[in-house]
């Protein structure tokens, strides 16, 4: 984890932050802060897999704007594991799961990251505990604690 912060000084961040993913996705998006999820899912739709160089990829759709279809990103990337998810309903799928970079304020570190479907749900950016272990703690009170939207011209 890189932060402008000494490592046992863990960061304060509410049940809602904006996040960014620098080298996938610059445009922020709304995350829902869940420890009672274990794994992070980001919504993403039309996603196709391929090889590239022997390894399994993948390329897929993000809206980043909760209940907006623009913009709509088309991303690229490695595959690191395909999981069975259970969802918040207690169904299973499998979802294939990419390693990012995640930065939430002056935080940045590697998190996994599911692909999933997440239109019904409220928020398009789901971090769960794995994301979150060892460097935040949550004030579940309070909302965009440790980032503010930055908003492109």
């Amino acid at each position: 984890m890189v932060s402008t912060k000494s490592p046992k000084e863990k960061v304060v961040v509410g049940w809602r932050e904006w996040v960014t993913f620098p080298g996938l996705l610059e445009e922020p998006v709304k995350a829902k802060i869940d420890s009672g999820a274990r794994t992070s899912a980001i919504h993403a739709v039309d996603i196709q897999t391929f090889t590239e160089r022997g390894a399994p990829h993948v390329s897929f759709i993000l809206y980043p704007l909760q209940r907006r279809l623009k913009p709509a990103i088309k991303c690229v990337a490695e595959i690191c594991d395909e999981r069975e998810i259970t969802s918040s309903t207690g169904h299973r799928h499998a979802r294939y799961v990419i390693e990012v970079e995640a930065r939430l304020g002056n935080v940045t570190w590697p998190i996994e990251l599911t692909l999933a479907d997440r239109a019904p749900m409220g928020f398009r950016l789901l971090l769960g505990r794995q994301a979150l272990k060892g460097g935040f703690l949550i004030n579940p009170n309070r909302s965009f604690i440790a980032s503010k939207r930055i908003v492109k011209n």
